[in-house]
């Protein structure tokens, strides 16, 4: 692994700090300003929820209509472009004076940062990888795993002793100086994905043809992958959306629940990092039983949790999805739909999960607004992981024939 690394730390590097920044524009890191922005705009969980949700539903409808721009614009000015556009929204958020700009700031952090950001990085190495696919967005993943063990505390920390905004306004600085031009640096030379591999059909898909966002959409293989693509997104979201409405719920503090970040970061590295070297040398597809068993098994950890310690053991176990999650998708796609269409068979699968990052913090919202608590609601979150995974082995038989 050091050694790939090392011979293509320029594409690898691209693709990790893409990954990283799109931190700026997850919800868990503007989870991390909750309490202070709906204090800011006199909101609710539930109004903050619904704002939440109109926001990331438009800029999932933006990312299925652009993210078909990584197949036709060099990746360089496609970067540039949308790094520029993710600063200017920070710069917006940390000015909003009134929920109009508040939500225009949230529709423009999403579609740069869950969106485009992680759309760009995991397409790219899609294409630019075939037979260390696996092991290449792994790495890049690391930028999610990375953010999320390393930003909270001093996050946290600078809003205390500066406030929400400057937290917004730095941030917006940090992109447009540092970001922008060692990302146009970085991707100023693309890789041969030929390189990679001496059979250049590996870079098809299933019966050796490229497919089309139509296609997959008229493949029985969409519908039954349809909640797996879903579900991680929705979950994935409204735990970290809701972590200051279970921190007052149990009577924990914001800075003890971000302490099991690190820990939940350890484990989502391993597990993506395991997850790649399989993918590689078995083929993703083995993967579908196993990708929701643990966070089904986190989410119904979540009621009985009892201290911040649990809180820990709540993520770890989360993590191990995660992990799996995030090398999976990157390695499925190509293999089974091709390389030629990827970026806009990518957005249309990023935007599903967009769409459930959106409509889960609303609908879990509403239900703590009508007196459900977030932690009550994780035993149906549990089961309904646990179901999904024992269809997903009829799945994974099908599609092991079909292969």
């Amino acid at each position: 692994m050091l050694r790939f690394f090392k011979e293509n730390a320029r594409w690898l590097t691209a693709g990790f700090i893409l990954a990283f920044g799109s931190s700026f524009g997850q919800t868990w890191f503007i989870s991390l300003f909750a309490g202070e922005i709906r204090a800011a705009h006199g909101l609710s969980d539930g109004d903050w929820g619904w704002i939440y949700m109109i926001a990331t539903l438009s800029s999932a409808g933006l990312l299925l209509m652009r993210g078909g721009l990584a197949d036709t614009i060099p990746l360089r000015r496609l970067v540039v472009g949308v790094t520029a556009l993710f600063a200017i929204a920070c710069l917006i958020m940390a000015a909003a004076q009134n929920v109009w700009f508040l939500g225009l700031a949230v529709f423009m952090l999403r579609f740069c940062g869950q969106g485009m950001f992680t759309h760009i990085s995991v397409t790219a190495m899609g294409r630019w990888f075939v037979k260390t696919r696996g092991r290449a967005v792994a790495l890049a993943s690391l930028g999610y795993q990375v953010g999320e063990a390393f930003l909270p505390l001093p996050v946290i920390a600078f809003v205390t002793w500066f406030g929400w905004r400057w937290g917004f306004a730095g941030v917006g600085i940090i992109l447009a100086i540092g970001f922008l031009p060692l990302l146009f640096w970085l991707l100023s030379k693309e890789r041969d994905p030929v390189g990679d591999s001496a059979d250049v059909s590996a870079l098809s898909g299933l019966a050796g043809r490229h497919w089309t966002r139509g296609d997959v959409l008229r493949h029985w293989l969409f519908w039954a992958l349809l909640p797996l693509a879903l579900t991680p997104g929705w979950i994935g979201t409204v735990v970290f959306f809701h972590q200051v409405h279970v921190a007052e719920v149990k009577g924990w503090s914001l800075v003890a629940l971000a302490a099991a970040y690190p820990l939940y970061a350890v484990v989502a590295v391993t597990s993506s990092l395991v997850s790649g070297l399989v993918c590689d040398r078995f083929g993703p597809q083995r993967l579908l039983p196993y990708l929701l068993l643990p966070m089904g098994v986190s989410m119904l950890l979540i009621g009985p949790s009892g201290s911040p310690i649990m809180w820990g053991l709540v993520l770890s176990v989360m993590g191990i999805s995660q992990g799996l999650i995030n090398t999976f998708w990157g390695a499925f796609l190509p293999v089974v739909y091709g390389t030629r269409h990827l970026g806009s068979v990518r957005a249309l699968m990023t935007a599903l999960m967009v769409i459930s990052s959106a409509v889960g913090p609303w609908v879990t919202g509403d239900l703590i607004d009508r007196g459900f608590d977030f932690p009550a609601q994780g035993v149906g979150h549990g089961v309904w992981c646990i179901l999904l995974s024992v269809s997903l082995v009829l799945v994974a038989r099908r599609l092991r024939r079909t292969i």
